[in-house]
């Protein structure tokens, strides 16, 4: 089969975009995969550790709004050259932390840095990649999601029980060096596709000169933001606490319990992008519409599947481990999905402050209080299982696993508001 000229020169950046996408990941989720030796070394609860992923998620959000206005009148490949070299080189310096109080400003950096990737690197795929193939150009840049956590946790993991948790942050920051050379080489497009798919009745332009906050007054773009937060909010405590529930519960090593959860959050993740980038530009009618109605299928299957691997007893972790990926890979078509919906429904000079927009609502409100709530919860219930004694490493272990049950119930909030955001667009495409 012939490739066009347009696609062959779209792989380059997407590429480049992706690997970018990989290591803030990679970099972002590297604390998940240590979070048993930190806890030791540093004499930690649950709630410190939700706290350090909190932390991190609200400085990303307020973070995200202005740099998602930059990344709609600055270069967007400046801004990323300059993100990925604060995110990384702060991760790096990570594992010179002395105490908590250390280690919770550098994760505070890493947001800063962090919170440009998104804005920057969707509103280029969106100005690079026409709309009837945006959901497998999304899909393929959120693939990142996956193959970063599984890179993180796999790797992290055992170098972390082999060298120690700071040797893996150090690592961690590497790749940043190769990638920031071929980023710099790579040309931006114009901003240029136009709406595909106007929301709730609106033409192009007419929000141009508007705050971006007047784009929450669209009732559609409102839902997608509202369905961010809960799915962020699930699989950050699913990031954050499913190597710890495996250790704790089910009695795995902690490479052991790294590799489980990167390799089957790996494979499960990009087969649920895979399947997000195949099925949403496949989509007949109005199609930001079906896609959301897939994206919200997807969230109403993985509710029971996580329901069920959380309910296996302890040392079933192999079944329990299937299971949730089941569940995490049906929640890994969102991104795929919701994302293309978005650069669909939103005019292009304003992709990046959406994005902005969409970020800040979607982990202030969400992925902020994902660990912190989970974490927090863990420690309650630990104290219930251990009664008038003190707290022992089996009650931590019940308490976690009762605070996991968090993830079904959000998934089925998920399906809900996706469904309700579908229904908010106009029934009629304007192609």
């Amino acid at each position: 089969m012939r490739v066009s000229n347009g696609a062959a020169a779209r792989r380059a950046p997407l590429l480049v975009l992706f690997l970018i996408n990989v290591l803030n990941y990679y970099d972002r989720q590297a604390l998940g995969a240590v979070t048993e030796p930190l806890r030791h070394d540093f004499h930690l609860s649950d709630a410190q550790i939700g706290a350090l992923s909190a932390a991190f998620t609200l400085l990303y959000a307020v973070a995200g709004a202005p740099l998602g206005r930059l990344a709609d009148t600055r270069s967007r490949k400046t801004l990323l050259a300059a993100g990925m070299s604060v995110w990384a080189a702060l991760t790096g310096l990570g594992g010179l932390a002395a105490n908590y109080a250390m280690l919770l400003a550098t994760r505070l950096g890493v947001g800063v840095g962090e919170a440009v990737c998104a804005p920057a690197a969707t509103s280029w795929i969106g100005d690079l990649v026409p709309p009837a193939r945006r959901a497998r150009a999304m899909a393929g840049f959120m693939m990142a999601v996956p193959v970063g956590g599984m890179l993180s946790f796999a790797v992290t993991g055992p170098v972390a029980q082999a060298f120690g948790w700071r040797i893996a942050l150090a690592l961690a920051a590497a790749p940043a060096l190769a990638l920031l050379p071929a980023l710099l080489a790579l040309k931006e497009p114009a901003v240029g596709h136009a709406l595909a798919f106007p929301a709730d009745g609106q033409t192009a332009g007419k929000l141009k000169h508007a705050p971006p906050w007047e784009l929450l007054r669209q009732p559609a773009f409102l839902w997608i933001v509202a369905s961010g937060a809960i799915v962020n909010f699930a699989l950050y405590a699913f990031s954050t606490f499913l190597p710890a529930f495996l250790t704790r519960f089910h009695g795995l090593s902690v490479a052991r319990a790294g590799v489980w959860s990167g390799i089957g959050a790996g494979v499960a993740g990009v087969a649920g992008a895979l399947a997000a980038g195949f099925f949403g530009d496949r989509v007949t009618g109005n199609r930001p519409r079906g896609r959301m109605m897939m994206a919200a299928a997807a969230a109403l299957t993985a509710a029971p599947l996580a329901f069920l691997a959380i309910r296996q007893p302890a040392g079933a972790a192999a079944l329990s481990v299937v299971l949730i990926m089941a569940a995490y890979g049906l929640l890994q078509t969102y991104y795929g999905l919701v994302y293309a919906a978005i650069q669909d429904i939103i005019e292009p000079a304003r992709r990046g402050a959406a994005m902005g927009v969409y970020l800040m609502a979607m982990y202030l409100c969400g992925a902020s209080f994902g660990p912190l709530v989970t974490g927090g919860l863990s420690d309650r219930f630990a104290r219930i299982a251990a009664g008038a004694g003190p707290v022992t490493e089996a009650a931590r272990a019940l308490g976690l696993r009762q605070a996991m049950y968090v993830i079904p119930a959000l998934s089925l909030a998920l399906a809900a508001a996706l469904w309700a955001g579908s229904r908010a667009l106009r029934a009629r495409p304007q192609e």
